[in-house]
């Protein structure tokens, strides 16, 4: 895009829904994990009957541990199927994660908030090779470049977001499970 400022394509519909979608991706998985290492380190021990410290680093290693697994399997399917169906499935599938993530925050049930951690872990690892591939088909050539460094921009904006808001919502005195999942489940359709 010479003389041309790569935030032009924020006016484009074929890179517009998708920076939001990917966005909003990345601001709710940091919500969560948030929120739930807010619930942990304030709650864990009683909740969970394990050492704080445990449940941060046990809750870490659950978030990545799908990436280790999963990666270059989701990188093939990225490869091998249309990735704007595979977009909006992993977005759904966000959706039925955050649902999840509602009833753990409701029960306080440490174990399903991790699992439910695990899963969007999943997701993330199913999204990424995704998010990366399908740049080339929504941009010329001349915009990828510009393209790539406003998604990456984005990412890390949304990643510092979530990372005020989940224990912002966490620290929240009456209701805040509520919060925190009425928070993620909104993130997550609107995502969709």
């Amino acid at each position: 895009m010479p003389g041309v400022s790569q935030f032009q394509l924020f006016r484009e519909r074929r890179f517009m829904p998708f920076f939001m979608t990917q966005g909003l991706g990345a601001f709710n998985d940091n919500i969560f994990k948030n929120a739930l290492a807010a619930l942990l380190v304030f709650e864990g021990s009683q909740l969970a009957g394990m050492n704080t410290n445990q449940l941060v680093n046990l809750s870490a290693l659950v978030f990545i541990l799908p990436f280790f697994l999963f990666s270059a399997l989701f990188g093939q399917f990225a490869d091998k199927y249309e990735k704007s169906v595979q977009i909006r499935r992993v977005k759904l599938f966000e959706v039925g994660i955050m649902t999840l993530a509602t009833l753990g925050f409701w029960l306080d049930h440490v174990p399903l908030l991790i699992f439910v951690l695990f899963l969007l872990g999943l997701q993330s690892t199913i999204f990424g090779p995704i998010k990366y591939g399908i740049l080339p088909q929504i941009l010329d050539r001349d915009e990828l470049v510009g393209g790539n460094a406003l998604v990456e921009m984005g990412t890390f904006v949304a990643i510092l977001a979530g990372t005020i808001a989940g224990p912002q919502l966490a620290g929240i005195d009456v209701g805040w499970p509520y919060w925190v999942s009425a928070g993620c489940l909104a993130v997550a359709v609107v995502g969709y």
